[in-house]
This record gives structure tokens, sequence and C-alpha cells, in this order.
């Protein structure tokens, strides 16, 4: 077995953990802060980056016990197993390497004896040439009309992914016009193409087997819609993909040198730095594209060659595992501050809870611990005017990531210290809360006698973890985003998992795929009550 099989909770680590937990669970973490070495001990600086995780219900020897059980759990060598290209996605017999394909460095990485640089190389070259050509206008449509839209098809890390990373990085985009199909709803598609002008849309499907349903379905509508307005030869002009079925994206109609490869040792979610983020390089152009690829590389060498106890991915994976598995915390919201990154917290759902969300260990057995976290969040400020009511009032601990910037984006920008205020005060207010007598004195200073003096008590002592950058570039986002990726595989080593295979998005798609056919020929088998109900319910529309 490639990674060490492990269960945490055997390991002398988590029992001492146990008993940590009980003498340090009703500390309040204003009183953890009267430490004078407390902000030195309890932030992590790199680069551009800060983390500050001083407010946690945890301690020195909370982390002590934290990094224990990571090394009882193989840490160490299972983040140097993943970058050497070992088989550590065992389920599907695959290396898992979506830090190789953001990597400059000219070493060598062998998967099954072959060195797989030289590949990569070649394709990011593949990927800065196509893309060059489109936006010089060397590259144009059949009727030899300049590309001025392009749309990505896909679904699943083929769309969220990409579509995360260019709404993230609009303050840098190119001259094109990006546009993005996923969803099989036939509306959605006719929506987005309703928008274009098929002389000067470029369209790329993204599907590793070229066989995934919605995407090749989306496709098919795509391509007749084009060929209707252009005829049929103009799929070869207007169509690139991405893909490893070669023969399919061929009989498809699309030209071979429109094909960029997709690697299995890449899975979907993690997939935006390969050739699927082809788009993303065609909306920023591949200067920042790549530029977004060296900043992952940042965090990579980061989390590969810092110590555990500075090591940033590290310690927000263990503080997570700490409230998940200690103080039994279902959910953490990750509220970023900036409008630009408002589709990060869905992208880092798939991300995290297709990764971790899993109940067998490496054995095959049975799960008695919790793993996978509940992953969900949206911007401020406009996050507290929606659901910060629970996280400040409500019964539930909500660990919380607030990611905020020092600097805005656009000159004009007159209201980013308003913002930041916003994203200091709230894990302030999370933390110190205001409790009766403080609502007391104040109706006394106000001459008020407020009967509701309960209803606005905040009960505060609520955790979260604070991450400033200093600027929402590609690089900075790069790095993030690999952050949260390596957080992942921590939490994933810790738990005895595989965080890398998605056996459980298979069994709905197949049955999916067998009630289609039923539909086709209206004719419903055998299937439980409440199914055949609803199918015949549909049926009679």
């Amino acid at each position: 077995m490639s990674l060490k099989n492990v269960s945490p909770t055997k390991t002398l680590a988590w029992k001492a953990l146990l008993s940590h937990f009980d003498s340090i669970k009703g500390s309040e973490i204003k009183n953890l802060l009267n430490n004078k070495n407390r902000i030195k001990d309890f932030t992590i600086s790199n680069g551009d980056f800060l983390i500050d995780f001083s407010k946690n219900i945890i301690n020195e020897e909370t982390i002590e016990l934290l990094l224990k059980l990571a090394e009882e759990c193989d840490l160490e060598n299972s983040i140097n197993k993943q970058f050497e290209g070992d088989k550590i996605n065992e389920s599907e017999n695959r290396a898992v390497l979506h830090t190789a394909v953001r990597s400059s460095k000219k070493n060598k990485i062998y998967v099954d004896g072959k060195n797989i640089i030289p590949e990569i190389k070649k394709t990011r070259e593949k990927i800065k040439e196509f893309t060059n050509d489109i936006l010089s206008g060397k590259i144009r449509g059949v009727t030899d009309k300049k590309i001025t839209d392009i749309v990505n098809i896909g679904i699943g890390g083929s769309d969220l992914g990409p579509n995360m990373v260019i709404d993230a990085l609009k303050f840098y985009r190119s001259k094109l016009n990006p546009h993005f199909i996923s969803n099989i709803d036939g509306d959605h598609v006719h929506e987005v193409l309703e928008k274009l002008d098929s002389e000067t849309t470029l369209f790329i499907v993204v599907s590793k087997t070229f066989t995934t349903q919605e995407t090749i379905s989306n496709a098919k509508v795509v391509r007749e819609w084009l060929t209707s307005k252009l005829g049929p030869n103009s799929v070869k002009d207007h169509f690139a993909a991405v893909s490893s079925n070669i023969a399919e994206v061929e009989k498809f109609g699309i030209r071979k040198n429109y094909i960029f490869p997709m690697n299995d040792w890449v899975g979907g979610r993690f997939s935006v730095w390969s050739s699927v983020g082809l788009s993303v390089s065609l909306s920023i152009g591949f200067k920042n594209f790549e530029e977004f690829l060296n900043g992952a590389e940042i965090m990579d060498k980061h989390f590969q060659s810092s110590p555990l106890k500075n090591n940033m991915p590290v310690i927000l994976g263990l503080i997570s595992i700490w409230y998940n598995n200690f103080f039994k915390c279902e959910t953490e919201a990750i509220i970023p501050y900036s409008e630009y990154l408002k589709k990060l917290p869905p992208y880092l759902q798939q991300a995290i809870m297709e990764s971790n969300g899993k109940s067998v260990d490496r054995n095959g057995k049975k799960i008695k611990y919790q793993t996978g976290n509940i992953i969900w969040g949206n911007t401020g400020t406009n996050a507290q005017h929606a659901f910060f009511q629970l996280i400040h009032q409500g019964t539930k601990i909500i660990p919380c990531d607030f990611i905020g910037f020092k600097k805005a984006l656009n000159k004009k920008n007159k209201q980013h210290d308003k913002l930041m205020s916003n994203f200091f005060a709230q894990s302030k207010a999370l933390m110190m809360g205001k409790k009766l007598k403080q609502v007391e004195e104040e109706g006394k200073n106000n001459n008020k006698d407020f009967d509701t003096n309960p209803f606005r008590v905040f009960e505060g002592n609520k955790p979260s973890n604070t991450i400033l950058i200093d600027k929402l570039t590609p690089s900075s986002l790069g790095s993030l985003i690999a952050l949260f990726e390596h957080k992942i595989f921590v939490q994933g080593v810790i738990w005895n998992i595989f965080s890398y295979d998605q056996w459980g998005v298979e069994l709905g798609k197949d049955l999916a795929n067998n009630i289609h056919d039923q539909l086709n020929q209206n004719k419903i088998e055998k299937h439980d009550k409440s199914t055949e109900f609803l199918l015949k319910k549909y049926l009679k529309k």
C-alpha cells in the first residue's frame, strides 16, 4: 500500500486529544489571546500570505498533539509520495499529480516508467500558442471573422474550476467574452446560445472520456445550432476539445490540432491547472494563466518543504479535524471579502466534499468516526446580511475562514477600507460576543429599559481563521486554491481515506441512464413505489 494505513482513533495522539479536549473545550478564545506569545505562535506568513489562527479554541498543547497525530499518521512521507508520483489514489490505481502540471521544474517525475514532464511542457506550449493565435486573430472562424466569444462545455471539475477562476480574475480579462454550459437543462443551453454570434464563437468541449452524458449531449445541441447557421464544415473551425479520447473527438468533427490532452493522474476537481484551463488562458491571456500556475507552485513548495508546525495547509487541515472530530462540528463556512471570489465557496464545495466525503477507510472498512466537512459560504458583506445571524446567535459552532485582501484592484474603489473594516470586525465579533451585562449597560447609558435584552446577547467564542493576502492577482489566486487543495490532502491522510476517487457520483448517473431509456420507450419498468409513481406522473405531462 502506497500510503501508510493508520486509523487515527488508534493513535496515542488521538487518545491524548480526547483527554485534552475535555480540559479546553470550555475555554474562552479572548482569554487565550492574553498569552503574550499567542500571535507570534499562532500566525504563519509565506510570501504575500498571512494566516492568523489565534481566534480558535486551541492552545500550544492542542497544536502539539495535533502535530503528533499527523506524525503518527505518516503525513510527511505521504506528502512526498504524492509529489513523487506514487499511486496514492489506490482505489483507481492512479498517481495524483495536479501539482506536476503547474510545476516549472525541469526535474523528472515518472508514471508507469515514463517521465511525464516533457509531455506537460509540450501541452503548456500548445496552450500558449493556441491562446496567442486566437487573441491575435491568426485563428479565426469559418467566415474569417475574429473570435470574440468562447464557451466552455463541461461539468463538475471541467466547469467549476474554469468558471470560478475566470470570474475571480475578470479584472485581468482578455478581449474575449467567456460563457459556460454545464447543466443538461436544455433551457440553460439555449439561454447561452441566444447571446452568441455563431461566426465569432469558439466552443471548447471538456470531457476526459468524451462520453460524459451532460457534456456530450450539450455539445451535440450546440453543434446542431452551429451547423444550422454555418453549415457542417464549420465544426472544425469553431470547436476545440480537451479529452483523452482522440478517436471520439475526431468523430465529432473536431480537428486534431484543436485537441488538448487530459491525463488520468489529474482528477477532474483538480484539473484547472491542466488543459482544462484552456478557457482560463484564453480569457485572461497566457501570461496571466502562467502566473496563476506559478502561484500554485509557490504554495506547493511551501507545503512540501515547510516544517509541519509552520505549514499553512497542515495547520488549517489539523484545526479543521479538531473541530470536526472533537467538537463534532459538521460544517465550515468560507467567507471571501471580495465579490470577485463569489464562486469560490461552491468551487471548494466540490473540491472538499467530493474528495473527503467517504465512509470507508483505506482498508475498505466502515469508518466509525466523522470524515468530510459540509462546506458552504458566500462573499462578505453579503453574507453578513444573510446567514451570519445563525453563526452569531445560533446553537451551532460553525468555524469560519475569512479571506481578505489588503489592496483593492480598481483605482476608483473608495470603499475598500469599509469592506475590510467588516472583514476584521466580523471575526472579532464572533470571538468577543456581547454578554447580557454589556447589553444592560448600553441600555442604561441610553436611558432605555430594554425588554429585549436577552435577544441582543451574543454568546461569542465562535472560532475563525483569517487569511490576509496582499492583493487578488493570478498568482495569489493560484496559491489560495492550492492552499485548500493541500488542506484536503492533509485531512484525507489523517482520516485514512482515499481523497482522490469519486465513486459516489456514479450510482445516480447509472440509474439516470436506465430511467432515460425507459422514458424514451414510454415504458416504465419495475422501480420502488415512489419512483414508479413519479415517473408515471411525469409521462402524463
